[in-house]
């Protein structure tokens, strides 16, 4: 593995993670369509609607992490919730999806916020424990998803 290179993308680089977005909606059970996942990701970036991280092999897109804001009135703050993380299967277990969690952490405190949270599938046991490995706390499980959330100190 070459040395993995996380940066934060814009509009302009909308097409670095269309087709990981793609991979991410199918492992997910939702049909591939490179068109609507273009305009979706594209639309969040245009409108500042999410922050997008991108995991790049000499340039070649291995991984992605999307991020939506979460406000706490309490707390006067913006939190918040690391909504999608993917990484191509063919570069799975080589730490790319902690690189993109600890860049998210890194991000999330030097915006002020107090935490993180995630959802994953209850059924996905690779993640739940990389998550609980970086720190996070099972919130409690629904039918579907399992609720993660880390404090940011």
């Amino acid at each position: 593995m070459s040395k993995i290179e996380i940066k934060r993308i814009d509009l302009n680089e909308a097409d670095l993670v269309v087709n990981l977005f793609n991979q991410y909606r199918i492992f997910y059970g939702k049909f591939s369509d490179l068109g609507m996942a273009k305009a979706f990701i594209d639309a969040r970036l245009e409108n500042n609607e999410s922050i997008i991280f991108v995991a790049l092999d000499e340039n070649k897109p291995v991984g992605f992490t999307q991020l939506y804001p979460k406000y706490s009135s309490a707390r006067l703050t913006k939190n918040w919730i690391l909504n999608d993380l993917f990484v191509d299967p063919d570069y799975r277990k080589q730490g790319i999806g902690e690189m993109l969690i600890k860049t998210v952490m890194d991000f999330a405190k030097a915006q002020g916020s107090t935490f993180v949270q995630l959802e994953t599938a209850v059924d996905n046991f690779t993640a739940q424990s990389l998550y609980e490995q970086i720190g996070f706390v099972k919130q409690g499980p629904d039918e579907e998803f399992l609720l993660y959330k880390i404090e940011i100190k």
